[in-house]
């Protein structure tokens, strides 16, 4: 009898003990993620502040707490974008933050004209503030190590979108974007540079004006010609996009003869040849204009008087300045100023 109970009793305790681990394996190791959700822990987040951020989006608190002790990940946890997947237990979890086991974010790097605003822009895809990025985008020290000077650095970017981790600091930004400039400066590339006698600065300081002048792609290798052809004869380029640039207004709808006699280095009505450097960040499809220019003998263009942003094309300075008052005569009926 007593060898019976002692047997029910070891049964019993089995029992427990199997139900016990079978829980312990659920709570730690089954599914604690319902559903996916990004994290971003900053590089000055506490500990505190990741488990605000993390607690609501998992289940199964109290095992995460306890793994989370275990593996002292308080003092050891890793700034980073993260992805939480459906079905990640607590114990995945722990570990990715303790490891730093990061997700890339996707950064899109384009359609800015000045430092500045690149810097602002990076700033609202990555975990560094403006006021670092705009240091390194502008220091002659770092344009140095990439081949450039503070002033042409800008020239370097190649519009794109490309991943990073979230924490990457600003200075390993810029040596992965000279990586990305150097990928794109192909051997075919530099053939086709070659054809207009332009440098890599070159190339993409004529692209931003062509980038400013035109958003119809199908126009941009004729009007890239346009200025190829200007350069090789001395013309001055005459561009109203400098000029804007030059005054730092973006704004403006009509250059009057006032704004081109702004004094700045990059105004091409007063100096000749090309800018000391990009007035924005061109697009792929205006530095692709520019290797690939059309070959004509046209030196002047205007916006059509038809608003429909493409331009007529002159090769005289009389044709030029009859496209230029029937487009400036619609200026005046339109009331723009």
């Amino acid at each position: 009898m007593q060898k019976k109970t002692l047997l029910r009793i070891l049964a019993g305790v089995a029992v427990v003990v199997v139900v016990g681990a079978v829980l312990l394996f659920i709570e730690f190791r089954g599914s604690a993620v319902p559903a996916q959700r990004e994290l971003f822990v900053s590089r000055t987040a506490t500990y505190d502040q990741l488990t605000d951020s993390l607690l609501p989006s998992i289940r199964r608190h109290a095992a995460f707490r306890a793994y989370a002790r275990r593996l002292r990940l308080a003092d050891s946890f890793k700034p980073g974008h993260y992805v939480l997947r459906p079905g990640m237990s607590v114990i995945e979890i722990v570990r990715m933050l303790k490891l730093g086991m990061q997700t890339p974010v996707r950064v899109t790097v384009q359609n800015v004209r000045t430092p500045a605003q690149l810097a602002r822009r990076l700033s609202r895809q990555l975990d560094a503030d403006s006021a670092a990025l705009m240091d390194v985008l502008t220091s002659p020290q770092m344009a140095a190590e990439v081949g450039f000077d503070s002033v042409t650095l800008f020239s370097m970017f190649i519009p794109d979108t490309y991943e990073f981790y979230w924490t990457v600091s600003p200075r390993d930004f810029v040596l992965r974007m000279k990586r990305e400039y150097d990928r794109f400066w192909t051997p075919e590339r530099d053939a086709l540079r070659q054809r207009s006698g332009l440098s890599r600065l070159g190339v993409m300081t004529l692209a931003s004006i062509v980038y400013e002048e035109t958003s119809k792609s199908d126009e941009m290798p004729r009007i890239a010609g346009v200025y190829v052809n200007r350069l090789r004869c001395g013309m001055p380029l005459q561009a109203d996009p400098t000029v804007k640039y030059a005054l730092q207004d973006f704004t403006l709808r009509r250059i009057l003869h006032r704004h081109l006699k702004t004094p700045s280095p990059y105004n091409t009505y007063v100096n000749r040849g090309l800018p000391p450097s990009p007035i924005c960040m061109p697009g792929k499809s205006a530095i692709e204009a520019v290797l690939h220019f059309e070959e004509h003998d046209y030196l002047y263009f205007c916006a059509r008087p038809t608003f429909d942003g493409y331009h007529n094309f002159a090769r005289t300075l009389s044709e030029h300045n009859r496209n230029a008052r029937a487009y400036s005569a619609e200026l005046n009926r339109r009331k723009i100023k």
